[in-house]
């Protein structure tokens, strides 16, 4: 799934692409549903406005026009293209935005586990996908946050980054990234941690986020940016589906769990 690094690299691409502020001729579905029901109303609501920015919130896109907000999840496959003219569609594209000066913008998601919904300008704090999101790892996420969040709680402190409540963005692969760089070991009950570790985490967050989003985020199997382009950042990944290899710091071999469902990897002997 599109972690923070991927989802901001295909917000970024949005956005140059849309910087015109172009308006919004026609929205075409092509299906009613992906992983939950598409309002039905989203063509005839969308249809005339003029979109006037594209963010990101969390894994979240969020199209902004002056009445409403197209709300985005790329699910496990999703991804958006400026289609070719007269190129034909693909059985995985469910959207299509066709906009006033002839380009249409596509959705496409394979397994369908992507989102499309509709916010009011101002109600985002209390859309059902929204209002429970912990803070931005790059924007608010601290080491004091993280040890009083820690406190008493005996989840491993892998499971706690990638707590979407707490912080946001991060998931199995940024995590066990993180970690190494900090020298943590994803296992460790997170009450445990001491504030010096709390402060190794953060840095880490940010230093491999925004070294992530420079790279384009990571192309494990799906991803691709607005381009059609793989990411870069996982020819940068020290320890995430390195099981077995040897370590790049002290040569001892990686090892693997599954931790909440998620393959997890880390250096015994460089993380504690």
């Amino acid at each position: 799934m599109p972690e923070l690094p991927e989802v901001e690299t295909v917000c970024r691409g949005l956005e140059k692409i849309l910087q015109n502020k172009p308006v919004i001729k026609r929205v075409r579905l092509l299906r009613k549903d992906l992983r939950f029901p598409i309002p039905p109303r989203l063509p005839r609501a969308l249809s005339g406005e003029v979109i006037i920015g594209v963010r990101r919130r969390a894994k979240y896109l969020l199209f902004d026009t002056e009445s409403v907000i197209l709300l985005n999840h790329l699910g496990m496959t999703g991804s958006w293209r400026l289609l070719a003219r007269n190129e034909e569609l693909g059985k995985h594209d469910h959207c299509l935005i066709e906009l006033a000066d002839g380009r249409v913008l596509a959705f496409r998601d394979p397994r369908r586990f992507g989102l499309l919904d509709l916010i009011k300008p101002g109600q985002e704090a209390v859309h059902p996908r929204l209002k429970d999101l912990g803070v931005e790892p790059l924007d608010g996420f601290s080491a004091e946050l993280l040890l009083v969040k820690s406190r008493k709680r005996k989840v491993p402190i892998k499971v706690l980054l990638m707590n979407q409540k707490i912080v946001v963005g991060i998931g199995n692969i940024y995590a066990s990234e993180v970690l190494f760089r900090a020298g943590v070991r994803p296992t460790r009950s997170s009450g445990t941690l001491t504030r010096g570790e709390c402060a190794r985490i953060v840095e880490a967050v940010k230093k491999v986020l925004v070294s992530a989003i420079r790279a384009g985020g990571s192309s494990i199997r799906d991803y691709r940016n607005l381009g059609g382009e793989e990411g870069g950042f996982q020819d940068q990944h020290l320890v995430y589906e390195r099981a077995g290899e040897p370590c790049s710091i002290c040569k001892t071999a990686i090892k693997s769990k599954v931790m909440a469902g998620r393959s997890t990897y880390w250096c015994p002997r460089c993380q504690s």
